[in-house]
């Protein structure tokens, strides 16, 4: 079968790959939609240490059932929407004992870890098939990236009498928007592309802030009456965003942070202590998570058209990821249909 490979940096190629055997208690989909994210990206330059190549990218999926095991219990059926969970959890260490197997301490998230699935089929545990019938192919695989940004607000407790400021509006970061909209929060969007700031407001932004034109703690002191957000969710991964958000965050604020900084970062550590700050990482996404974008985007008021920036085929993905990394601010997802 065909799947996409990215074999060196900045390389990426089509190959044949054998279709994957069944067992009993596997479901096997037929790959219709995968995203490229983020980490993708950075596979493709180069920057993704958790990466061995030659791999096969793709957590991001909309597919459909077409085969499943004789153990699969009901509630799956042949041709259902799905969307699949990329994670995996060993159940041993201090995180699954914890009931926090979204952060298993030896999680291989398909794509990074292990193979992904940009390929034409796939076969997973029943366990990692999460039904979403309701929803077409090809918005299913806006759902995995979107919860990551819903897990996040769940993390700082983000409730409605809380201003939350989510820096950065990718997927991700949509994710986030939109869910602490959701809880009735005041919610404020920094970005430095115009276009991505404008669709944060439609997902559920009160302000918005360009970090690139703006004076961020200027705009910031204005719109919470020189308080500070009450939460920051980091969501860009890069040494200032994450300096921003101990510096703008208000006294006892919440930060939680999602994006990987891929160098180090130098911080105002008494801002730690004087503002007594609560800082958390937040990392990939529970079952929850998932039901909740679902149901989200089961309501119809989600503008699923505009978050997908382009859709290419197998054979056009090298020339898609090459203009993403030329101009990386102007895209949502990339979508490789097969």
């Amino acid at each position: 079968m065909k799947a996409v490979q990215l074999t060196a940096t900045s390389e990426m190629k089509v190959v044949e790959i054998e279709k994957p055997f069944m067992g009993p208690d596997d479901v096997l989909v037929k790959i219709k939609y995968v995203g490229f994210c983020g980490s993708d990206l950075n596979t493709f330059l180069g920057r993704n240490p958790m990466v061995k190549l030659p791999v096969i990218p793709g957590h991001e999926v909309g597919a459909v059932i077409e085969e499943m095991g004789a153990n699969v219990p009901d509630g799956f059926h042949q041709g259902m929407s799905v969307t699949l969970n990329p994670y995996t959890n060993c159940g041993r260490c201090a995180s699954c004992r914890n009931g926090k197997v979204n952060a298993c301490e030896h999680n291989e998230t398909l794509g990074v870890q292990r193979n992904g699935v940009m390929c034409e089929f796939a076969v997973l545990p029943w366990t990692k098939i999460i039904p979403a019938n309701k929803i077409s192919p090809r918005d299913c695989a806006l759902i995995e990236p979107m919860s990551v940004g819903f897990h996040a607000v769940s993390r700082v407790q983000v409730t409605d009498i809380d201003t939350v400021m989510v820096i950065g509006c990718g997927m991700i970061g949509m994710g986030a928007i939109i869910r602490a909209s959701l809880r009735g929060a005041t919610v404020i969007a920094v970005d430095i592309d115009d276009e991505k700031l404008s669709l944060a407001k439609r997902v559920g932004a009160k302000f918005t802030i360009n970090s690139q034109s703006d004076n961020v703690h200027e705009c910031l002191q204005k719109v919470t009456n020189n308080l500070g957000p009450d939460v920051v969710i980091e969501a860009v991964g890069s040494p200032s965003t994450y300096v921003m958000a101990v510096d703008e965050v208000a006294f006892t604020g919440r930060i939680a942070c999602i994006g990987y900084a891929k160098s180090e970062v130098s911080f105002q550590t008494k801002f730690f202590v004087q503002k007594e700050l609560t800082i958390m990482g937040s990392r990939n996404a529970l079952p929850s998570d998932f039901r909740a974008v679902i149901h989200y985007l089961e309501q119809g008021t989600c503008p699923k058209d505009e978050l997908i920036s382009k859709i290419v085929s197998p054979e056009e993905a090298l020339m898609a990821m090459s203009e993403w990394a030329a101009n990386p601010g102007k895209v949502f997802r990339i979508l490789v249909e097969f």
